[in-house]
């Protein structure tokens, strides 16, 4: 095997792409900083038992792990970043208020998580902290749908869920531990039979109502039908208002459905969770909701809700940019003139423009940029920038 063939999942990212993932990743944290969220950049590797505290078994085994030749102790490189802003927030900053809080770094996974997918994913993410009311998960929902608009992503379906409704269900049932997982997978992948087989000994009320979730999916009348359907529970009435409530302040541009039975992030989210969808993707672009208890393990319970994105699986989506606008200059290393050249080179540079100086015998070698201009010499010396 060649010595320069990359890992697999593991790829270099050449220069269109390149322009294409920061002009997106610009344009993210601006949204993000327009809505007052501070910028944190955590390490991408920590301690092991800090990286992994509370996150459960799935980041564990997507994790890489190393000896650190400094002390000794096993490091992890991460393979999410809301575990370390949450120790950020629990931690070093511990304020007492509102905290909002963006990333944009990348994130490395033993494992793709799906065919086709990276194994180092840059991770753009927003989190707000310190606030349970569903204000917070509004503005996290609004947020993430405005980000996907500022890079010209759509059209948009929001897919919505709840955590609690399955917990409510469950709550007073004897479940053995390593029939649980089965449980969550029958859910989602909407089993009926295998569901059926894995409830048959829970109540009545449980069994019954974990297999209507299988059925509620759909656009808004899936709630009401929710409620018609699974028990009387206040867990279950309060979540199911709740999505009723955040929906209602959706934009009506956007399309909404609900699946009751999605379980994706089960261990993770405390309450309404959402994905975004578009066409061309594979998967959904945007996955967030409520992780009230992330935070617990460093100490400080807070309420949180936060979202996060690929950006580079949002590139394959996004509207592709035009080349920036650049002014074509001559090379000059001898004469009277160099001195001035140089000074108008700077001067435009300094006013924004990007100047590419061509040099000697490779005047066609520019790919990256528009070059609409040039910068000539006129017949009384003066260097003036005309157009192509």
């Amino acid at each position: 095997m060649s010595a320069w063939v990359l890992p697999d999942h593991i790829a270099d990212v050449l220069p269109s792409e390149a322009r294409h993932i920061e002009e997106l990743r610009r344009e993210l944290l601006d949204t993000a900083r327009g809505y007052g969220y501070e910028l944190v950049m955590p390490p991408l590797l920590e301690h092991l038992e800090s990286l992994l505290t509370g996150t459960g078994e799935a980041l564990g085994l997507q994790t890489f792990k190393l000896v650190d030749q400094l002390s000794g102790r096993t490091l992890g490189l991460r393979a999410d970043t809301t575990p370390q802003v949450a120790r950020i927030d629990a931690h070093l900053l511990n304020r007492q208020g509102v905290t909002r809080l963006c990333y944009c770094g990348p994130v490395l996974h033993t494992r793709p998580d799906r065919p086709h997918a990276t194994r180092e994913p840059l991770q753009f993410g927003a989190e707000i902290y310190g606030h349970a009311g569903l204000e917070a998960d509004l503005e996290a929902l609004l947020l993430a749908l405005d980000c996907l608009q500022a890079t010209k992503v759509g059209p948009l379906t929001v897919d919505m869920a709840d955590a609690r409704i399955v917990r409510a269900l469950l709550t007073g049932v004897g479940v053995a531990a390593d029939r649980l997982p089965a449980v969550h997978a029958a859910l989602a992948t909407k089993d009926a039979t295998e569901l059926a087989q894995l409830t048959r000994e829970f109540p009545v009320a449980a069994r019954e109502g974990l297999l209507a979730l299988i059925d509620l999916y759909g656009d808004a009348q899936v709630l009401d039908e929710a409620a018609r359907v699974l028990p009387d529970s206040p867990l279950v009435q309060q979540a199911l208002q709740h999505l009723r409530w955040l929906a209602g302040h959706v934009n009506g541009g956007t399309t909404l459905r609900f699946d009751l039975a999605d379980l994706r992030g089960y261990a993770y989210y405390s309450g309404v969770r959402f994905g975004i969808y578009t066409p061309g993707a594979s998967d959904a672009l945007v996955r967030g909701g409520r992780y009230d208890e992330v935070g617990a393990v460093f100490g400080r319970n807070r309420p949180a809700v936060g979202f996060s994105l690929d950006v580079k699986e949002l590139m394959g989506v996004a509207a592709r940019r035009s080349l920036k606008a650049a002014i074509r200059a001559p090379w000059l290393d001898a004469g009277p003139e160099v001195a001035e050249l140089r000074g108008v080179i700077a001067a435009l540079r300094r006013d924004g423009e990007t100047v590419v100086c061509v040099l000697p015998g490779h005047e066609s070698e520019v790919d990256e940029f528009d070059c609409d201009r040039e910068l000539v010499r006129d017949a009384a010396g003066r260097w003036s920038v005309r157009a192509l």
